[in-house]
């Protein structure tokens, strides 16, 4: 597959709806990463490894050294926002990152200035802004931002773009009628459909332009049939759906330990405090609603108490979330987890995590920009499952159970990567170095 991979040249466009804590603490880190004021610590592009061949060939590079990948000199940034502050002036209202680093770079962010946004308050209760688009129509509208793309892209000289929802949680709504074929929801959106939200007329602009996007939030989004099939159709590769950061990432470390050594566990009970314009977002009962689902699921896809009914069967799963100002960007999650083991003897875990929200998101967007412009230059479209890895509820085609497994997901990203470059693929099994061994006696 490796000769059928297009070079990274020119400069890639990263469009962001949304540029709030996430997105300008991911701007921010990549110019002062340009500039060596940091490294990008907890990007898996940049500072991961990969093996290669056998354990005894020592190959071990550094993931962007092994696929092409778009260097980050060649990134330029742009988004939209219901609030007309430039970057600069929205990560000092964020108050995640140090006002130093941020006066070393001013320049860079300053000159980013945050398009029109398509908001719909019905979707964002708690919101409120005044750098919104107005049309006749959702069609209208999802047309606006395509003449934004295009304009974004010949004003920056972009040879590619991808597209990362980082924009709010939005209420939940369930697959209805008008998300089944792409004729349905171009209909829905000239009749200003109201299961049409704000982030489905993103994903819909970037798709019918063959531009890769991510969804980093829970909203079912490109997560529709419409929207697969016109993926499909472009050649456009899409993945979602909500960036997996605190609570959720030690879930996916830790539970499939407990099950890997069938260990049953009776209840996990855990919440969150956190006082950014998420947790704003979020307090607001739909909107946490659509969170919640997202969140629940992990558990339940990991143990599969169906499969294992005297582990997990009597699971009892609670999560609360609450907003709380003090905290800002600091979000402090507590989990009590009751376990069991040999002959039913109860034991406990309790973990205390305190994270920033944005710092553990904001490689996320740089990993998912620069892997899924390797996908496309790759010739792959659709739903890209083996980017799972960054979400908590991983998009994947109808009927097929997402793997929520943190260690299971990232051998399905690195073999992917081996298989994009000709790699072999591996599998850990080993016996081969002792069958090799025994041969020789």
């Amino acid at each position: 597959m490796k000769e059928y991979v297009t070079p990274a040249e020119g400069k890639l466009g990263i469009l962001m709806p949304g540029l709030g804590a996430v997105a300008t603490t991911f701007i921010a880190g990549v110019e002062a990463t340009k500039k060596e004021l940091a490294q990008p610590f907890g990007s898996v592009t940049q500072m991961g490894t990969i093996r290669l061949g056998k354990r005894t060939e020592n190959r071990q590079p550094k993931i962007k050294d092994f696929v092409p990948l778009a260097a980050l000199k060649d990134i330029v940034f742009g988004g939209w926002d219901i609030y007309e502050d430039n970057v600069y002036e929205a990560a000092i209202n964020a108050k995640v990152l140090d006002v130093a680093l941020l006066n070393a770079i001013k320049p860079e962010l300053e000159n980013i200035k945050p398009m029109k946004a398509v908001f719909d308050k019905s979707y964002v209760a708690n919101l409120t802004g005044n750098n919104i688009k107005n049309a006749a129509t959702k069609y209208d509208l999802a047309l606006a931002v395509i003449e934004d793309i295009e304009s974004f892209q010949q004003q920056n000289d972009c040879n590619r773009l991808v597209m990362i929802w980082c924009g709010s949680t939005e209420k939940y709504i369930e697959e209805s009628t008008v998300h089944a074929t792409i004729e349905s929801f171009e209909e829905g959106l000239k009749n200003n459909d109201p299961l049409i939200s704000p982030s489905m007329i993103y994903a819909y602009a970037a798709i019918r332009l063959g531009v890769p996007f991510a969804n980093g939030a829970p909203n079912l989004t490109c997560d529709i049939p419409a929207l697969i099939e016109l993926a499909k159709e472009t050649g456009t590769p899409i993945a979602g759906k909500d960036f997996k950061t605190g609570q959720t990432l030690m879930k996916t470390v830790l539970a499939p330990g407990l099950q890997a050594r069938a260990l049953g566990v009776r209840g996990w009970f855990s919440t969150n405090i956190l006082g950014n314009r998420d947790g704003y977002v979020l307090d607001n009962p739909e909107n946490f609603k659509t969170k919640e689902v997202s969140k629940l699921g992990v558990l339940e896809d990991i143990l599969q108490p169906d499969v294992n009914p005297e582990l997990y069967g009597d699971l009892f799963h609670k999560i609360r979330i609450e907003y709380y100002p003090p905290h800002g960007d600091n979000k402090e999650s507590w989990d009590n987890i009751d376990i069991f083991g040999w002959l039913g003897y109860s034991m406990q875990i309790k973990i205390n995590f305190l994270c920033k929200d944005s710092i553990l998101a904001a490689p996320i967007v740089l990993d998912l920009a620069l892997f899924l412009d390797l996908a496309q230059r790759s010739g792959m479209s659709g739903i890209q499952e083996w980017l799972s890895f960054y979400f908590k509820s991983p998009q994947t085609l109808a009927g097929l159970r997402p793997e929520h497994d943190i260690f299971k997901q990232q051998i399905k990203l690195q073999n992917t990567l081996r298989h994009i470059m000709g790699e072999d693929l591996i599998t850990h099994l080993g016996q081969d170095y002792y069958e090799e061994l025994t041969s020789f006696a």
